[in-house]
């Protein structure tokens, strides 16, 4: 008799539920974990992305553990870092904040990275970072106010969302697209995959 697998996914994101979904794999459960993102005294961005996912990973885990109804679950969590050379860019949450990201990555290359961490149902912690290569075009000032006023940059790392209109800022491209939009399905399917979660047991259900 196979044993009915769980997911919980640490995030709230609306994104890395969808990309998720987009791969066929519904979380059985959404337990965003609410920990201080202030990056520590020179901390690298890449040790940021897997630092934060692995705190949101552990915290999630140890929080379905205090439950009495407590069922072994696979935990996953991600966290993504917009980032100019070592200078580590907001989560935007004012205009101010979006209008100086642009202002910064105009005519720029930048790096997203991704941290992906996942808990076993038996308590194993196995992580991945992901980096992805942008370079964005040279962006006026009045480019960079409309787009500040759709606000669509709200809440996102880098304070742009490239799978919306800032999709049209983006000269160049070197590595994953999913990584910029928030969870590289590459690699978190691979490493569901590798700790035995069945990843493709919805696909047959999605045919049209």
């Amino acid at each position: 008799m196979s044993i009915l697998q769980k997911l919980v996914l640490a995030s709230g994101s609306p994104r890395r539920i969808e990309l998720l979904q987009q791969a066929g794999i519904e979380p059985d459960r959404i337990l965003p974990a609410d920990i201080d993102e202030t990056p520590l005294r020179a901390e690298h961005p890449r040790s940021l992305a897997k630092r934060l996912s692995k705190e949101k990973a552990e915290k999630a885990f140890a929080s379905l553990k205090s439950e009495t109804d407590h069922a072994p679950s696979f935990v996953l969590a991600a966290d993504t870092v917009v980032a100019v050379g070592r200078r580590i860019l907001p989560k935007a949450e004012t205009l101010d904040d979006a209008a100086n990201c642009l202002g910064l990555l105009s005519g720029r290359s930048h790096r997203v990275y991704s941290g992906i961490c996942l808990i076993t149902p038996g308590g194993k912690l196995r992580q991945r970072l992901v980096e992805t290569r942008v370079r964005f075009k040279r962006l006026p000032r009045e480019e960079i106010d409309a787009y500040v006023a759709s606000g669509e940059w709200r809440g996102k790392a880098g304070g742009y969302a490239v799978q919306g209109l800032a999709g049209a800022f983006v000269v160049k491209l070197v590595g994953s697209y999913t990584n910029i939009v928030g969870l590289p399905l590459y690699e978190t399917v691979a490493l569901l995959s590798g700790e035995g979660f069945k990843t493709h047991q919805n696909w047959l259900s999605a045919r049209p």
